[in-house]
């Protein structure tokens, strides 16, 4: 803006000079008439200084490439540059960091699944002046270049992974982009800062799928951890019940059976005779007696009795076929 003030403010004073010099040509048309040439050229060159940008004023981040004849002549700025009119034009170059947002992509990994990816790129010309020359003469647009490249090598990239792989490796895709585009662009003069991987968006069903198989893993896990807990109890009951004695066993039995007879219609029967046995098994007031008396004897007939009987409770009675059943008839009228 001050380059094309400063233009106008020349302008301007070379036409009131001219004014001037054409005011006092009706005293001196001799003059004029002799030096006609060098008007039409001072005519000339005010046209040009009016069609053509002269003085430019560059800001700190910006440069400009300056072409004579079509030739690169020299990197202007920053500040004012002075190019000569119609032999130099100039191309302005940005040194600020410049954020590329890459359209989203469909992209298929190795195993299959369609992702939606969203990528970034964070890059900039380098300040050396061969490098602003180069982001002018060695590519067309080294944005749209960038952009392009990158939408390409993430295809490349997450194409060459599973899904889970993807998942988990999100910094290994960016390093990986990164490298491929900072070697393919190191022609343009420019610096890769990053490229990042900003979204990645995964099917419903595959999410739902995916979500399934956690929860099956943790219910897997926790069956297992009850399972474990369940054999550590069992493990403590038994080593606890390998310390006990007969007659501690006994006692546990026979609380056993009074906590079951404690319920509501329950009732259990014992002989006399036994219940007086488990309470000196037990520890009570009766005792076992020892020797071969008769009372040791009477004990041990009335255990062995009351087991029998549960036995044959137990076992199927047998079906008595009709030949017995004659055979036993046939009996019973040859004693009458």
């Amino acid at each position: 803006m001050a380059g094309a003030n400063f233009k106008y403010i020349i302008f301007l004073a070379i036409l009131v000079i001219v004014l001037l010099v054409a005011g006092s040509a009706l005293s001196y048309a001799d003059f004029f008439t002799a030096n006609i040439y060098w008007i039409i050229l001072l005519v000339i060159f005010l046209v040009i200084i009016w069609r053509h940008d002269f003085i430019i004023q560059l800001l700190d981040y910006q440069r400009a490439v300056v072409y004579r004849f079509g030739k690169v002549n020299r990197v202007g700025g920053p500040g004012w540059a002075f190019i000569w009119p119609a032999m130099e034009s100039y191309a302005l170059v940005d040194l600020r960091t410049k954020t590329i947002d890459v359209p989203q992509q469909d992209v298929i990994t190795k195993d299959g699944i369609e992702l939606k990816v969203d990528a970034i790129i964070y890059l900039k010309v380098k300040k050396d002046n061969q490098s602003v020359v180069n982001s002018i003469i060695e590519v067309e647009n080294y944005v749209d270049a960038a952009k392009l490249f990158v939408v390409s090598s993430v295809r490349d990239v997450v194409g060459s992974m599973t899904l889970s792989e993807v998942i988990s490796n999100i910094e290994t895709i960016n390093t990986r982009v990164k490298v491929n585009l900072t070697t393919i662009s190191q022609s343009w003069g420019i610096t890769i800062d990053s490229v990042e991987i900003k979204d990645i968006q995964i099917p419903d069903t595959v999410l739902e799928a995916m979500h399934q198989e956690k929860a099956a893993v943790q219910q897997k896990l926790a069956r297992m951890e009850k399972a474990l807990a369940h054999k550590a109890e069992i493990e403590a009951v038994k080593e606890a019940a390998s310390g006990l004695d007969q007659k501690a066993l006994t006692y546990y039995y026979i609380r056993a059976i009074e906590n079951m007879s404690k319920s509501k219609g329950s009732k259990v029967f014992f002989p006399a005779e036994f219940s007086n046995l488990a309470g000196a098994l037990s520890g009570g007031k009766v005792a076992i007696p020892t020797g071969g008396g008769k009372d040791a004897e009477k004990y041990k007939k009335v255990l062995k009795d009351y087991i029998d009987s549960a036995v044959n409770k137990t076992k199927p009675k047998k079906k008595t076929t009709k030949k017995k059943a004659k055979k036993k008839t046939t009996k019973k009228k040859k004693k009458k």
